[in-house]
């Protein structure tokens, strides 16, 4: 009996993609199908956070790049995938771009954030508490729509009721 040389199996694909952060240095992990716009926002949150002497700069993109090929650029709703050998994914920032900043600025990317509201003594946030206003002129204009509805079926009901009498009158006139 000859004996078959069992093959390895083929390695499955990775659960999750590496971007590399050009600012730190560092190698994030994000699972496969992440939105680029997230991820950065991640990356960004963690170079905001470094206490370093020189702040460091923030990615504006994220990219795929291979040697001799054209970078392709996650737009921020894009899903962050692996293009297959050699390439890489890498964050890119102001630094890396030819276009002159005047001294002293720097770009950031558009970042929203939602502010909270302090209290008057500017210790502790304010609670929104939803108060109902239900005046009388509210009432007013609920029983107003309700009429107005009743009167608009009459109306119609009225017209349903009498529209055999119109088609005779009509058939008979002709």
């Amino acid at each position: 009996m000859a004996e078959e040389t069992a093959e390895p199996a083929p390695h499955p694909p990775p659960t999750f993609i590496e971007v590399k952060c050009r600012s730190s240095g560092k190698t994030r992990r994000f699972a496969v199908g992440t939105d680029a716009g997230f991820a950065l926002s991640l990356i960004n949150r963690t170079l905001m956070g470094t206490a370093t002497a020189t702040p460091l700069p923030l990615a504006l993109h994220i990219e795929a790049f291979k040697e001799r090929e054209e970078p392709i650029a996650f737009g921020p709703n894009s899903l962050l995938v692996q293009y297959g050998h050699g390439w890489q994914l890498q964050t890119r920032t102001e630094l890396d771009f030819d276009f002159p900043v005047p001294k002293g600025e720097r770009l950031r990317p558009l970042t929203t954030r939602i502010s909270t509201v302090k209290g008057t003594d500017g210790s502790h946030p304010v609670k929104r508490t939803a108060n109902p206003v239900i005046s009388s002129v509210y009432i007013g204009k609920i029983i107003l729509a309700f009429i107005l509805i009743f009167v608009l079926g009459a109306i119609f009901t009225l017209a349903l009721e009498n529209l055999p009498r119109l088609i005779l009158f009509i058939k008979s006139s002709m």
